[in-house]
Order: C-alpha cells, then sequence, then structure tokens
C-alpha cells in the first residue's frame, strides 16, 4: 500500500533522513519507535507532502506521491494524525469533524458521524462543546476521529499515546486494535512496545535518521534488548 525507499529529507541545509525505506502492506498495522528527534516526524511529514524530500521515492497503490500537494494526498486516501493534535480549538467536537471529511473512494463512507461518535461515546457526550474544552485524551480521541472522517485507506498516527493518562491510552490502544481489525491500514509512532506489540505486525527503529532495525512482532520480542538498546542510544 505504501512504499518509502532511500528517503532523504530535513528542513534548510540540516538533513535528517538518510535513505529511509518503510513500507506498509494492506491491513497491516506498523510501528515506527525511536527516541525523539531521530527522524520519525519527518518521516511522515515527507508522506503526507509536508516536506519535500531532497531524494528518494513514496509511492501509495503504486502512484508516486512524493511531488503531490498535501490536500491531494489526502484525498488519495491517507489520513493523519498529527503529533500536538492540531484540532481547531474555537470548533464544537462536531465542527471539527465535519469540517474536514470526505465520502472516501468507496460507495459509501465507512466513517460517518453517528460510527465516530459510536467508536468514541466521549466525544459524542461532549460534541457540542468547543475543541479547548476537552482533556488532552480527548482531544487525541477527537484527532483521530477527525481523520477517520476522511474515510482513509491508510491512517498515520504521530505519537500516538504520547503525554496521556494511562487509562486514556488504554482507551485509545483499544480503539486502535478495533479499527485495524476491520481491515485499515496503520503506520503508528509511539515508543510504548508493549502495546505495539500487541497488535501492530511490524517495527521499524529509527536512529539518528536511519532505520536501524526491523522486523515482525515475533522478532521484536526475540530482539527486544537490541531494540530497547536503540531507543536508549
Amino acid at each position: 500500500m505504501l512504499k518509502v525507499e532511500n528517503l532523504e529529507a530535513g528542513y534548510g541545509s540540516a538533513q535528517v533522513l538518510f535513505g529511509v525505506d518503510v513500507a506498509v502492506r494492506e491491513a497491516e498495522a506498523v510501528a515506527l519507535i525511536g527516541r525523539n528527534g531521530m527522524g520519525k516526524t519527518t518521516t511522515i511529514r515527507s508522506i503526507m507532502g509536508l516536506i519535500r524530500p531532497s531524494a528518494g521515492t513514496i509511492a501509495f497503490h503504486e502512484d508516486r506521491i512524493d511531488a503531490l500537494a498535501p490536500h491531494v494526498i489526502a484525498r488519495k486516501g491517507i489520513g493523519l494524525v498529527p503529533e500536538g493534535r492540531q484540532i481547531f480549538s474555537k470548533l464544537s467536537v462536531e465542527e471539527n469533524l465535519v469540517a474536514t471529511a470526505f465520502a472516501g473512494h468507496g460507495t459509501a463512507p465507512q466513517w460517518t458521524l453517528q460510527r465516530v461518535f459510536t467508536q468514541f461515546p466521549r466525544l459524542f457526550e461532549h460534541r457540542r462543546q468547543s475543541g479547548a474544552s476537552l482533556s488532552g485524551g480527548e482531544q487525541q480521541m477527537l484527532a483521530i476521529a477527525r481523520a477517520l472522517m476522511t474515510n482513509p485507506r491508510l491512517l498515520i498516527l504521530d505519537e500516538a499515546t504520547e503525554g496521556l493518562a494511562p487509562k486514556v491510552r488504554q482507551e485509545i490502544w483499544q480503539a486502535l486494535m478495533t479499527i485495524k481489525a476491520e481491515g485499515l491500514s496503520l503506520l503508528i509512532v509511539d515508543r510504548n512496545i508493549d502495546a505495539l506489540l500487541r497488535f501492530t505486525d511490524r517495527q521499524y527503529v529509527m536512529a539518528k535518521g536511519k532505520v536501524v532495525w526491523s522486523g515482525t512482532a515475533a522478532d521484536l520480542r526475540d530482539q527486544r534488548t537490541t531494540v530497547e538498546g536503540w531507543m536508549s542510544v
């Protein structure tokens, strides 16, 4: 579904990525793991067209997208839950959800207001409140629900549960497990190895702008000490 090959990118004269290779298959959940500042967010921003790569290719369903504008990439079926949530704080929860909604590429939208409210009951309870009035965990749920309302074929989450209370993290992980079980492909940036092991199929570890380890969930269980070593370097 998504194929990133030999990706190089950065900010101005500062190169951040050095030949990154990442792939996501249909109905697969893939994790990007690593310390802060190792290139995970830059990889995500490059995929979404928010940064123009200096080298390499990015393909989605075999079509090159690395030269496309962000809104065109989104309309092709990639939904983003950005780091920091970036919800519309002055809009209500419901307005946040409908503001960027898109029916998708199927005969009927899979994700509607009713469905996201069923998946995230807290959002239904607060649907008329402003985004700014929500807790951090509720804002993250709103960011995920807003991305789902674009009816993506691939959902990307940058720092899926960073800084959230344990109970809220568990709710979000459970929601993502349900979404994955229904066949939606996921690319997740997070550092919670235990949670990621429960439902991601493959993992990539990034350090200093490169992929330094990759493998399946079984590989990660067997080589966890090695992976955790890269995360502490």
